[in-house]
């Protein structure tokens, strides 16, 4: 079977985008989707900085196409993968 490639979009928002110097950027993957735990795991493998802010207990959230989602969720061709810290007020 050939191999299929899978690009989506990362958007990095907030102290995530200064700490990784990259607001936007395209991931080509290698299968038609991936869960959102495994693209994690696959980030943090990056470097230092990755595995820190991206840390299993450290506070940041994830959205696909705009929806908050778990580890569970998949990710497809296409899809806007957000990553942010949690919004807080007061």
């Amino acid at each position: 079977m050939a191999e299929v490639h899978t690009s989506i979009q990362l958007v990095f928002l907030a102290r995530l985008r200064e700490r990784f110097g990259v607001a936007r950027e395209t991931l080509s993957l290698d299968s038609s989707e991936i869960s959102v735990a495994s693209l994690l795991a696959k980030l943090r493998s990056r470097d230092s900085v990755f595995a820190d802010e991206l840390a299993e207990g450290r506070a940041y959230r994830v959205a696909v196409n705009h929806t908050v989602v778990g580890g569970e969720h998949s990710v497809r061709a296409g899809d806007e993968v957000a990553i942010f810290p949690p919004v807080t007020g007061g």
